[in-house]
């Protein structure tokens, strides 16, 4: 799934932003026993590994100049909770780049 959020902040200002409340991504997927375990590969590219309620989700996260683009590998056991997810990130991304 792909889920892009357009910005108009810099990509700078996206990667610090996006570094400073990282740690604010478990306490928006629903159940609070969320594990959110990020990386950066690159200063541009983000990897969160995402344990919730039995199942581990990847994301892959890339800032441009004008968007956020959020890649999310859901498992087949999930896929009917797509458009749920697409909402979720849409929402909480803004919230994070705000």
């Amino acid at each position: 799934m792909r889920v892009a959020i357009p910005h108009g902040l810099g990509r700078e200002e996206v990667r610090r932003r996006m570094h400073a409340r990282v740690g604010e991504l478990a306490g928006f997927i629903p159940g609070g026993m969320a594990q959110v375990e990020p990386s950066w590969p690159s200063e541009d590219h983000m990897d969160l590994v995402i344990t919730a309620m039995g199942q581990q989700v990847g994301a892959k996260i890339d800032i441009e100049d004008a968007q956020v683009v959020c890649h999310i590998d859901l498992p087949p056991a999930l896929s009917f909770i797509e458009p749920l997810v697409q909402g979720a990130v849409e929402k909480t991304g803004r919230k994070l780049l705000t």
